[in-house]
C-alpha cells in the first residue's frame, strides 16, 4: 500500500498552550517536559554538575559550609556552631571530618557516623554544641547548616572575566574557592557577617565602588530592616545605615533594590526612620547617593547641597525590581513599569517617566537583563520592556504564568536567569498544584528561536560561576566514550562562565547542555523500614509523588544504593519508595539523592488530510535520531480525542507487535559508523488524529543507564494515508 509522507524537521517550535493540540503547528508539542528545542532538534534538558573540589562522592564541597575548627592529635574537636546557636540547629544538618560524615537525625544526642574511627559524636540542635572525638587527627572539620540558597553575586574584581563567586543562605554569605565553599566570616563588629533572614527574603548585591574609586565594594540587602543594609570590601562586612538628614535618626535601613546608576548608588523600595526613630516604609521611593562615594558619612544627605536626596514615583504601587537597558533604568513596580531619567541635572539629577500603565513585575529576581530588552515576570505574563513599551512575550504558553504557586510567598521565590552558552532564559518557579514550598520546575525559554518548555528541578536561586580549574570527563561523571563533550571543547577550559544554581538544601552545580545527568542535590537524613516499606527522610526534599531519584552513598543499609526509585510523598521531610529491594541492617549516613529527569513529551495531535473531511491512518514513523550506546525512549498513540494509551492496550491485547520502543543505539556495523541515523516506529493507528507520545516508561525508569543518557531527534517521517470521512 502507498503512504503519503510528511516530514517534520527541521523543528522550529516548543511548547503551545494557545490552542487545542489538534491546531497548534505541526513542529509544536503539546507537552515539552525535560526535553526542550535547541537550534531545530529536540533535545534531553540541561544537565549539571556539583561544583568544588574533584573528586567528591558526596558533593560536600558543592554544599554551602562552615569549617569550625581543625581536630587536634586525638581527633577530637568540640565547640559550638556560629550563627546563634539556638537559632540555627535542625536537624537534617551535617558535620564532616574529611570523609567521616555525621547526620543529625534527632533533636539532641548522637548523629549518625559513616564508617569511620570516632567514639564520640554528639550534637545539641537546642544550644549549637557539638563533641566529635576520636575521629582523623589534624583534619579541618565542616558543619553544613542545610539552609537554602538565596542568592549568588558574582563579586567584580580588576582582573579581567575573573570574578570570584559568591553565596548566601539564611544565616551566612560564602565563597567558592578550588577546594569547595567556604564561610566569609570577617566583620568589623560581631555579627556583621551574619544574617537572620527568612527563606523568602532573597539577596541582592551590586558591586560598586568605595571610599576610593579603585575600590570595589560588594553592597547587598534582603530587605529585611533588623539586617540592615551591608557591604564587604573583601575582607570584612559591614552594617551600613546612611544618614539621610540632620538627625542621626534619619537612617535608611533597608531597601528592595541596590543598584549602581549614572555614578550614583541608587536604593529603591526603602525603610526609612524618623527623627523619633520610628521606621517607615517608602515603596515608591528611589534614594540616590552623591557622585563619588555611596559610603562617605553625608553621601545621602538630602540637607546638604551636592549631595544625595531621593525622588518617589507618582503612585501608590511598590518598586518590585529594576535593572539597567543601555544607558536607561527600567523600573518594574506591582502593575506598572516606569523609566528613572537621568536629567543631567545635579540638583534634581532624576525624575519619572511611565512606560507602561497596566504591565508590571511581581517577582524581584525574576526579571532578566537582555540587549535590547528587559524581562520580567508579572501578574498577568511574561513582560519584556524595550524602554518604549512594555508587551507580553508568553503567548505561546499563556496561562503558565497563573501556575505560579502563591502560598508560601511563591511569586518572591520565582528566580531567572540568562545562559548565553545554551542560548536561553530559565525561571525557577513553584508549581501550584504540588505540595512544595520551594521551586520545582524550570521554565525554560529559547530566545533565540522563541521556543518555550519545562524543566523538573530544585532550584531556589541561580548566578553565574566561571570555573577554576580545567574540567575533564572523569570528573563530569562518566566514561569519555559516554560523553558527548568534544575533547578541545572551550567550556571545559578554566574562566568559562557557567551559570550556577543552588537549593532548598545548600547544594551547587553548574548547568551545561553537555551534561547528560543531574548533580547531586540531596542528603538522605534518615531511613527507616517497616513491614517492607522503606520510609526515606530528607528535609525540604521538595519532591512529589511519582518523582524519580537515583541513591548513592548510604551507609549501614547498602541495597538501596545505585538503583533508581519512584517515590510517593508522605510529608515535606519524608517520602516512601517504590519496589525497594528488602534492606538490612541500620542506616548511618551519607546517602545522597539525584533527581532524575522524567521525559514526557506530547506531539500535536496530527490529521494530513482534514482539509479533505478525512480520517488518517499512520502506520510507521520515522525517527532521525543522534546515535546513543543505551539510549531509547518509548513511543505510545492516541487517537481521535482520546486519552487512552493504544500501545499499551494493544500490547495487552496482543493487538500489535513490537514495543514502539524508539532504540537510539546502532543496528549494524554501518550505523555504528554514522553520527546519526533513521529509525522506524510502527504504530498502526487510525483516527479523526494521532498525537504521539515520546517518553520513558516506568520500566526504562528504572534502568541503571537509561534515564542518565541524552538524547536529540532531528525530525520525525510519518507514512500515512487517507481513511473514512470525518
Amino acid at each position: 500500500m502507498a503512504f503519503d509522507k510528511f516530514l517534520i524537521a527541521p523543528i522550529s517550535d516548543g511548547l503551545r498552550r494557545d490552542a487545542k493540540p489538534w491546531m497548534i503547528p505541526d513542529q509544536a508539542f503539546e507537552t515539552l517536559n525535560n526535553a526542550y528545542n535547541f537550534r531545530g532538534r529536540i533535545k534531553k534538558r540541561v544537565g549539571a554538575l556539583n561544583v568544588g573540589e574533584f573528586p567528591d562522592p558526596n558533593a560536600l564541597s558543592s554544599r554551602l559550609r562552615v569549617k569550625v575548627g581543625t581536630t587536634n592529635g586525638g581527633g577530637d574537636l568540640a565547640g559550638t556552631v556560629p550563627g546563634g546557636a539556638a537559632s540555627i540547629g535542625a536537624i537534617g544538618q551535617m558535620f564532616s571530618v574529611g570523609d567521616e560524615l555525621f547526620t543529625v537525625y534527632q533533636a539532641n544526642g548522637n548523629m549518625y557516623t559513616t564508617s569511620g574511627t570516632a567514639t564520640v559524636y554528639t550534637y545539641n540542635t537546642a544550644t549549637g554544641a557539638y563533641d566529635i572525638q576520636g575521629s582523623l587527627a589534624a583534619t579541618d572539620v565542616y558543619f553544613y547548616p542545610a539552609k537554602p540558597v538565596m542568592g549568588f553575586v558574582s563579586y567584580e574584581q580588576q582582573e579581567i572575566n575573573d570574578e570570584d563567586t559568591y553565596a548566601f543562605d539564611t544565616f551566612f554569605n560564602y565563597q567558592l574557592l578550588a577546594t569547595g565553599w567556604e564561610r566569609v566570616d570577617g566583620e568589623t563588629v560581631p555579627g556583621d557577617a551574619q544574617w537572620a533572614g527568612t527563606d523568602s527574603e532573597f539577596f541582592w548585591s551590586t558591586t560598586w565602588r568605595g571610599t576610593n574609586d579603585y575600590t570595589y565594594i560588594l553592597f547587598t540587602t534582603n530587605y529585611n530592616s533588623a539586617e540592615r543594609l551591608r557591604y564587604y570590601d573583601g575582607t570584612n562586612w559591614t552594617s551600613w545605615r546612611p544618614q539621610y538628614a540632620s538627625n542621626a535618626n534619619e537612617t535608611i535601613e533597608t531597601c528592595r533594590i541596590i543598584i549602581p546608576f549614572q555614578n550614583r548608588l541608587l536604593l529603591l523600595n526603602t525603610v526609612e526612620r524618623n527623627a523619633a526613630g520610628n521606621p517607615f516604609t517608602y515603596v515608591n521611593r528611589c534614594r540616590y547617593s552623591r557622585i563619588g562615594s555611596p559610603i562617605a558619612a553625608n553621601s545621602y544627605r538630602e540637607d546638604i547641597s551636592g549631595e544625595g536626596s531621593f525622588i518617589d514615583a507618582p503612585t501608590r504601587e511598590a518598586i518590585v525590581s529594576a535593572a539597567t537597558l543601555k544607558n536607561r533604568l527600567i523600573v518594574f513596580f506591582e502593575r506598572s513599569t516606569y523609566e528613572l531619567v537621568y536629567t543631567g541635572n545635579q540638583i534634581y539629577p532624576f525624575r519619572w517617566q511611565k512606560i507602561n500603565s497596566t504591565l508590571g513585575c511581581e517577582s524581584t529576581f525574576s526579571v532578566i537583563p537582555f540587549d535590547k530588552v528587559v524581562l520580567g515576570i508579572g501578574q498577568t505574563g511574561i513582560h519584556a520592556c524595550t524602554g518604549a513599551n512594555v508587551e507580553r512575550i508568553d503567548s505561546k504558553i499563556p496561562d503558565e504564568v497563573f501556575e505560579i504557586h502563591n502560598n508560601d510567598e511563591g511569586v518572591f521565590r520565582v528566580h531567572g536567569i540568562r545562559d548565553f552558552y545554551n542560548e536561553m532564559a530559565y525561571w525557577a518557579m513553584p508549581h501550584r498544584e504540588h505540595h512544595e514550598k520551594y521551586p520545582n520546575r524550570i521554565l525554560v525559554y529559547n530566545y533565540k528561536n522563541d521556543t518555550w518548555a519545562f524543566f523538573d528541578d530544585n532550584i531556589t536561586a541561580f548566578g553565574y560561576h566561571q570555573i577554576i580549574n580545567d574540567l575533564t570527563w572523569q570528573e563530569m561523571r562518566g566514561a569519555w566514550e559516554e560523553n558527548t563533550a568534544q575533547w578541545d571543547d572551550g567550556t571545559l577550559e578554566s574562566k568559562f562562565r557557567y551559570v550556577i544554581a543552588g537549593n532548598q538544601q545548600g547544594y551547587t552545580f553548574i548547568m551545561h547542555r553537555e551534561f547528560e545527568e543531574n548533580a547531586i542535590s540531596e542528603q538522605i537524613t534518615d531511613i527507616q523500614e517497616a513491614a517492607g516499606v522503606v520510609t526515606i527522610t530528607a528535609i525540604d526534599h521538595n519532591l512529589s509523588s511519582g518523582d524519580w531519584i537515583k541513591i548513592f552513598n548510604a551507609e549501614g543499609i547498602t541495597e538501596l544504593n545505585g538503583n533508581n526509585y519512584k517515590i510517593n510523598w508522605e510529608s515535606e521531610d519524608t517520602f516512601t519508595i517504590d519496589k525497594a529491594p528488602p534492606v538490612t541492617g541500620t542506616y548511618t549516613g551519607g546517602g545522597t539523592i539525584i533527581l532524575l529527569s522524567k521525559v514526557e513529551i506530547y506531539t500535536k495531535r496530527f490529521n494530513f488530510y482534514t482539509q479533505q473531511g478525512l480520517k488518517t491512518n499512520i502506520e510507521k514513523t520515522d525517527f532521525l535520531v543522534d546515535k546513543i550506546d543505551t539510549g531509547e525512549l518509548t513511543v505510545d498513540y492516541l487517537t481521535s480525542a482520546s486519552e487512552l494509551s493504544l500501545r499499551d492496550s494493544g500490547i495487552d491485547t496482543g493487538a500489535i507487535l513490537g514495543d514502539a520502543i524508539l532504540e537510539m543505539s546502532a543496528y549494524t556495523t554501518l550505523e555504528d559508523l554514522q553520527e546519526r541515523f533513521w529509525h522506524a516506529v510502527y504504530l498502526q493507528a487510525q483516527g479523526e488524529s494521532i498525537q504521539l507520545k515520546i517518553y520513558w516508561t516506568d520500566e526504562q525508569m528504572s534502568d541503571d543507564a537509561i534515564p542518565l543518557r541524552g538524547f536529540e531527534i532531528h525530525g520525525i517521517l510519518f507514512h500515512a494515508s487517507p481513511t473514512q470521512e470525518l
